[in-house]
């Protein structure tokens, strides 16, 4: 592996840990919010160690993913963009169809909740490659 394939793979997989820790607050914030508005308490499958652990894990595969695009494709960094913006349509069509529980309030909060992460992630995974190429971001990572 030569220095810039290095650099560049390193450079992805910070960006991608560092957009992680980020979502994994505004994934935090979103789940005290969203539990103490609508009331919904089981906690079964979202949670706080839920959400810390897989958030920065998405995240950081999420930056190694997009180094693959950078490095393989030409246009990678737009074909990823686009990539990850359907993927977030896609999962959240999917989680419309979940029924988790036979009460429709809490199968409904159940959907809320989980869509509102996938949102998040979702986002922020599309944003990577302007996060990539931003020399103040990197500056601050790295």
């Amino acid at each position: 592996m030569s220095k810039e394939t290095y650099h560049l793979f390193h450079k992805a997989i910070m960006t991608g840990l560092f957009v992680g820790i980020i979502d994994t607050l505004i994934c935090l914030a979103y789940n005290i919010g969203y539990r103490n508005y609508t009331g919904y308490i089981p906690s079964s499958f979202i949670n706080v160690s839920s959400l810390i652990f897989v958030v920065n894990l998405t995240m950081t595969i999420v930056g190694i993913v997009f180094y693959a695009f950078h490095r393989n494709l030409k246009q990678g960094d737009i074909v990823f963009f686009i990539f990850f913006l359907a993927l977030t349509a896609f999962l959240a069509w999917k989680i419309s169809g979940i029924h988790r529980f036979d009460d429709v309030k809490d199968n409904s909060s159940f959907k809320g909740l989980l869509g509102g992460v996938v949102v998040v992630l979702g986002i922020s995974g599309a944003c990577l490659p302007f996060l990539f190429k931003s020399q103040k971001f990197v500056d601050a990572i790295i």
